[in-house]
């Protein structure tokens, strides 16, 4: 399987970006094709969209996805995986009903080649706190991911901050278990600051300051870069991207920016993101100097 070991902050892309096209213009073959003309090495795949016959491939399309991973150097990063634990309708899914969907999904990351799970479990109100047996689901799934050496990771995502008592909640989880299986993923729409293009509902969410994110590092395994606006000379225009990257080089961060297409028209069916997602890896080159 290909490897790529530059250190610091690298370029990848999020297969979500593609969601208008991905399973009518383009297939994975295409997909992969334009993150390797694009120099984008690290990938993203939501399990139940991109692994055909998910959760049980078989093992011809697997021994292809290896076959597409070395022919387009592309290292696979993150796992999307969900813990479905209202899948039922009448009742919220036990402890241990929940463990054994997660460990099933680490099983096939692990298979696949992934070493980062963006493990996303059921919210229980606006700000997407998750459900209340969170800490004892991940408890139970920690000797396994430990076994697998895979990082379940729940992504940070607007409207909740960086400094907000969930993050809290989960920093204390990690500091208490010393566990290096569980982290987070920081999508880069917890620091959007301008909302001039958005609908009124969104324009009163405050993002979060650059500098938030530091104390965090060490816990953070792998980000989404969300973007939402490339302006013809290559910058996002609702994020501050140039002082995140800044501040991820200055403190060593090592891991994947992964591009996240977050745009206005990402589900119009038959929408090409590929110019869009060029733009966001022009902008990406330039600031880590790539």
């Amino acid at each position: 399987m290909y490897k790529y070991d530059r250190k610091g902050p690298k370029r990848g892309i999020a297969l979500y970006s593609y969601s208008a096209e991905y399973g009518m213009t383009k297939d994975l073959n295409d997909c992969f094709a334009d993150m390797y003309d694009m120099g984008a090495h690290g990938l993203e795949i939501l399990a139940n969209t991109h692994i055909e016959n998910y959760p049980y491939p078989t093992d011809e399309w697997v021994e292809e996805w290896f076959r597409l991973l070395d022919k387009y150097e592309i290292v696979p990063v993150e796992y999307g995986n969900w813990i479905d634990s209202h899948m039922l309708g009448y009742r919220d899914l036990t402890t241990e009903e929940s463990y054994e969907l997660l460990a099933r999904d680490m099983r096939l990351a692990h298979r696949l080649g992934f070493t980062v799970m963006r493990t996303k479990m059921p919210v229980i109100s606006s700000k997407l706190d998750p459900v209340e047996n969170w800490r004892e689901i991940i408890k139970m799934a920690l000797p396994l991911a430990e076994e697998l050496d895979i990082k379940m990771c729940p992504e940070i995502h607007a409207p909740t901050n960086l400094d907000s008592e969930m993050v809290r909640n989960f920093v204390e989880f990690i500091e208490e278990t010393g566990t290096k299986h569980f982290g987070l993923n920081i999508d880069f729409g917890v620091f959007q600051n301008n909302f001039d293009k958005e609908p009124p509902e969104r324009r009163h969410f405050m993002g979060s300051k650059p500098e938030e994110i530091i104390p965090l590092l060490p816990y953070v395994y792998c980000c989404h870069a969300k973007f939402n606006d490339m302006s013809d000379d290559f910058e996002e225009t609702t994020i501050p991207y140039k002082e995140i990257v800044d501040i991820m080089k200055e403190h060593n961060w090592d891991g994947y920016l992964l591009s996240e297409y977050e745009g206005r028209d990402k589900y119009d069916l038959g929408y090409e993101v590929g110019q869009t997602l060029r733009k966001h890896h022009i902008m990406l080159k330039r600031y880590l100097g790539d």
